[in-house]
């Protein structure tokens, strides 16, 4: 069996994985799994990752967890440019230091944005204060700023003169923020949300 990778393309930290593969001729199987089923929480998947979260990946017997590991094991085992992690020993450390940044920064401030203006009124029934929701926007919005005069500054990309790791997880997570394209996918769905009020209820940090 070749790479196979488990996957839901609802989910940033799938689709940058997805996206990176497909853009790279990495050759591998899609294993979708649908969490608005609360597919990741069966025992089959349990068996893949006991975290029961996406992305995963298999690679013969041996298996990955977290986005940003999967990307990096990716870009270790494949030939792919050099532009996406740098070899040079700065250049790769900015890569670093953006994908540190925004593991508890942008992503965790879309995460929020995304919880309280769609999944909660939309999935759950539930509304959350209109003061809630107006810190949780304007704290995006600082988080943006950041982003913005640290790492984007005046230069194309966010590292180096080419696309990276950096950018490919950078736009995907930006992707969160067009809150009515989710709004009208939530709608459209066929999604079962009572996994949201089990056990494995996830909330926003």
């Amino acid at each position: 069996m070749g790479l196979e990778l488990y996957l839901d393309l609802f989910s940033q930290p799938c689709r940058v994985i997805y996206i990176f593969a497909k853009k790279n001729g990495i050759p591998f199987q899609l294993r979708a799994v649908d969490l608005l089923k609360g597919q990741h929480l069966c025992d089959a998947f349990a068996q893949v990752n006991p975290l029961k979260k996406v992305p995963a990946l298999k690679d013969g017997d041996f298996t990955l967890t977290e986005s940003v590991a999967i990307l990096l094991y990716l870009t270790s085992k494949y030939k792919v440019p050099d532009y996406w992690y740098p070899q040079d020993l700065q250049a790769r450390a900015r890569v670093d230091e953006y994908l540190a940044w925004q593991h508890t920064a942008l992503r965790r401030n879309c995460l929020r944005a995304l919880w309280y203006k769609v999944m909660f009124p939309v999935f759950l029934g539930e509304q959350v204060s209109s003061e809630l929701l107006e810190a949780t926007l304007a704290e995006l919005d600082e988080t943006l700023q950041v982003l913005e005069d640290k790492f984007l500054q005046n230069k194309a990309f966010l590292v180096g003169p080419q696309i990276s790791l950096a950018d490919l997880v950078a736009i995907t997570e930006l992707m969160h923020v067009s809150v009515r394209l989710w709004v009208l996918a939530a709608k459209s769905s066929k999604a079962d949300p009572s996994w949201l009020r089990g056990t494995g209820e996830w909330r926003p940090p």
